[in-house]
């Protein structure tokens, strides 16, 4: 579809348009295909009539809100959509066969050898009883033809590739011993095994921080560049869109509403709906000047109008911390034959920190610097090897079980997968009510009302209550789950990664709700989070870690306006800009390992000291 074609967010897509240096024929081409699932009220079509090219050494985006179609399109190249309970319709050409027409059996030839796939959720893909990788090597020998012994070199070369610290070591973990990020980067690798000709990257770099995804970014594009791959992103990060790809795709309620070279989406958009999209990306900088956290703009598609931006009211209170973390350390012993470990995981080392009522104090860092490890801790769903944890100036160290009850109604958590946080079998309102019964606050008949109240809060219709978790959004989900956290009326409210799997508009309005109820409530967030511009908004202070410990901590002005460690300053430079002119240089990837954060028993960690460098501002020596 030409952009000159578009006149409205329901334009039919034209055919797919040739791209500059097109020489080759396309490895992927899309024509006219439609996607409709099978529903209680029928059929219901949720891509439509939509046609593109991809070529070898080409990167295509596609972008749009959750529910726009894109997800759905990419399980439709590889044929992963049951069909049963949904049905494809139009032509898709891959490697000069069109995959609707082929039997499962032939399918599973092209899967992983013609088109690799990297999923959003890597804990729900990867084998749970099944090593990283011998998960990698069975890639390797099933569509590379390698032995045992070739395969596992490969598969240690391929983790070193996508920067895996310790790579040899953890070829013999299971997902479970990985963060996050990490499982992210082994199905990175798994994807890349059977040197596949398309690429299709379904929200890969979501959860993984910045100065890893811009390395991945670049390693895929090194690969591009050496073995002609094509690339189809799907993601809702424009900082990421604008960094890697050559076209963009924008979809709105399952169509293609306009398409181009990425540098003309984001110069001169001539959709409302891209226009809006691009308005609500949060940018590194923006809030340069601020003295206090600002809610984010927000997309009316109604009236085609985004909402002004405005500071929140002063929460902060001077007086005695709700939260006091003070050397916090975290050491997990490795699996040995003997009965004590011979190795320490130095998760998090010596940390130190309080907060305030109504303060938002941010903990960033990379994947495996041990933020969310804290976070666990505060809680003590981890239990800390040594250090001291007070809520309202209570210990919470050496407590019984009965205790941390009681002091957990002070404390609670919002996780990063709102899907896996509530019980698929039980209504969203029992999730709710469920803590206010347990800890004895109200009967089933007063905890109906509180949920109704709680509902309303974060802005949803007191109906949903008898719902229950697939039928809602992952924005849905998520405010669910901060309804569930302010049941008790907790002081303070851990936030995991809360936003991280959430498109831009989502985004910006749990982050509002969040913000909101910080002024209306006074509650005190510890935020833990990758993505710096959210960060930048929401934060009072930052506490930046690397290698579990704290390098840097001080009000979010500065570290965003006067960086001193030198991490930090790599973290800032690493976020990607929502400006195809500002895409950074490719350069070769570092082939040295990231320092590991695993010790023989016994190590003693060096003593660090800290200088300031400004009101409350300190930096790692």
């Amino acid at each position: 579809m030409s952009r000159s074609q578009s006149s409205s967010l329901a334009a039919t897509p034209a055919a797919p348009t040739m791209v500059a240096n097109a020489s080759t024929e396309p490895v992927l081409s899309i024509r006219h295909l439609s996607v409709a699932f099978n529903t209680e009220a029928g059929w219901k079509e949720v891509v439509h009539d939509l046609s593109f090219d991809l070529r070898a050494r080409e990167t295509l985006a596609i972008v749009g809100e959750s529910g726009s179609g894109k997800s759905v399109t990419a399980l439709s190249i590889a044929r992963l959509l049951s069909r049963r309970n949904s049905r494809a319709s139009g032509e898709i050409w891959l490697a000069g066969r069109n995959v609707l027409s082929l039997d499962e059996q032939a399918m599973r030839a092209v899967r992983g050898r013609d088109v690799g796939m990297i999923f959003q959720e890597p804990m729900t893909s990867l084998n749970p009883v099944m090593t990283v990788g011998a998960q990698i090597g069975e890639a390797l020998r099933r569509h590379r033809g390698m032995d045992k012994a070739t395969a596992a070199a490969e598969v240690m070369r391929l983790l070193e590739r996508v920067r895996i610290p310790g790579a040899k070591r953890r070829m013999e973990d299971y997902p479970h011993n990985l963060s996050g990020g990490m499982r992210q980067r082994i199905m990175i690798a798994m994807a890349l095994a059977g040197n596949p000709r398309v690429l299709v990257a379904d929200e890969p770099t979501t959860a993984l921080d910045v100065t890893v995804q811009a390395e991945i970014l670049n390693l895929i594009k090194l690969l591009q560049d050496e073995d002609g791959m094509a690339v189809l992103f799907i993601t809702h990060d424009m900082g990421v869109v604008a960094e890697i790809s050559d076209r963009t795709v924008v979809m709105y309620q399952g169509r293609a509403v306009e398409s181009g070279t990425t540098a003309d989406i984001f110069a001169s958009a001539e959709q409302p709906y891209t226009k809006l999209l691009l308005s609500a990306v949060p940018r590194l900088g923006s809030m340069a000047g601020a003295t206090r956290p600002a809610r984010f703009p927000l997309i009316d598609l109604t009236r085609g109008t985004c909402e002004e931006p405005r500071e929140i009211r002063d929460t902060v209170k001077a007086d005695t911390p709700v939260l006091e973390v003070d050397g916090l350390t975290v050491r997990f012993g490795q699996r040995t034959k003997a009965f004590e470990p011979a190795r320490y995981v130095h998760a998090v080392e010596n940390v130190s920190f309080t907060l305030r009522a109504g303060e938002t104090l941010a903990i960033v860092g990379e994947s495996g610097c041990g933020k969310s490890t804290t976070g666990r801790s505060i809680m003590r769903l981890i239990q800390p090897t040594s250090g001291s944890i007070r809520l309202d100036g209570e210990e919470t160290m050496g407590k019984d079980r009965r205790c941390l009850q009681r002091l957990r109604r002070r404390v609670q958590m919002v996780f990063q997968d709102p899907y896996a946080s509530l019980d698929p079998r039980m209504d969203v309102g029992s999730a709710i009510a469920e803590p206010l019964v347990a800890h004895g606050i109200a009967s089933s008949a007063q905890a109906r009302d509180i949920v109704a109240s709680l509902l309303r809060r974060v802005g949803l219709n007191p109906d949903m209550a008898t719902r229950y978790p697939h039928e809602f959004s992952g924005g849905q989900r998520q405010r669910i789950c901060i309804a569930r956290a302010l049941a008790l009326e907790p002081g303070t409210i851990v936030a995991d990664e809360c936003v991280s799997a959430l498109d831009a508009s989502t985004k910006a309005q749990v982050v509002n709700l969040m913000l909101d109820l910080q002024e209306s409530l006074n509650v005190a967030y510890v935020f833990i989070s990758h993505d710096m511009a959210v960060v930048e908004r929401i934060s009072h202070r930052v506490a930046v870690m690397y290698m579990g410990e704290i390098v840097e901590i001080g009000p979010g002005a500065a570290i965003f306006g006067n960086p001193q460690h030198a991490y930090t300053r790599k973290l800032l430079a690493a976020v990607p800009s929502a400006d195809p002119s500002h895409r950074r240089r490719r350069t070769s990837l570092s082939a040295g390992e990231i320092p590991s954060v695993i010790h023989p028993r016994g190590y003693v960690p060096p003593t660090r000291q800290y200088r300031s460098v400004g009101d409350g501002h300190m930096v790692q020596v």
